[in-house]
């Protein structure tokens, strides 16, 4: 624990990471102020605390020890690269994203089977009453 420029810097001594804006409290319960900022190597993570007011930054000692909610961590896994061969998420997997396979947004033939709207574009051929020239306004595009 250090005081600097108003705030309270500490090094971390748990294996998880507490969350931005985190509660930090006192050993009897006494509520601190929150996480500001989380720095410092990943084998080293320190964090500031900005007091609530009416809390002295000064009042405290070099090992005084700050207690946060063990709902307000995040395993040290979440920032790091362990999870290699494992895809995270939907990205990466196979079939594509939204809808499966051939049905992403945009890209060749909008019709089925593809996604939305009949083959070749917008609408059925001719669409609302006129020939098809796409959203309307001065003809094709790049032809002028």
């Amino acid at each position: 624990m250090h005081g600097v420029e108003g705030e309270i810097l500490c090094r971390l001594t748990s294996p998880m990471i507490p969350y931005f804006n985190a509660s930090i409290f006192l050993e009897n319960k006494t509520k601190v102020g929150k996480v500001e900022e989380v720095l410092g190597p990943i084998n080293k993570v320190y964090f500031t605390i900005k007091p609530d007011h009416g809390v002295n930054v000064s009042s405290f000692k070099t090992d005084d020890k700050f207690f946060i909610g063990t709902d307000k961590l995040l395993p040290l896994s979440r920032f790091t690269n362990e999870s290699k061969g494992k895809s995270a998420g939907r990205r990466g997997a196979p079939g594509g994203g939204r809808g499966g396979p051939g049905r992403g947004r945009g890209g060749m033939g909008r019709g089925p089977p593809g996604g939305r709207g009949p083959p070749g574009g917008r609408g059925p051929p001719g669409g609302r009453g006129g020939p098809s020239f796409g959203r309307g306004g001065f003809g094709g595009r790049g032809r002028g």
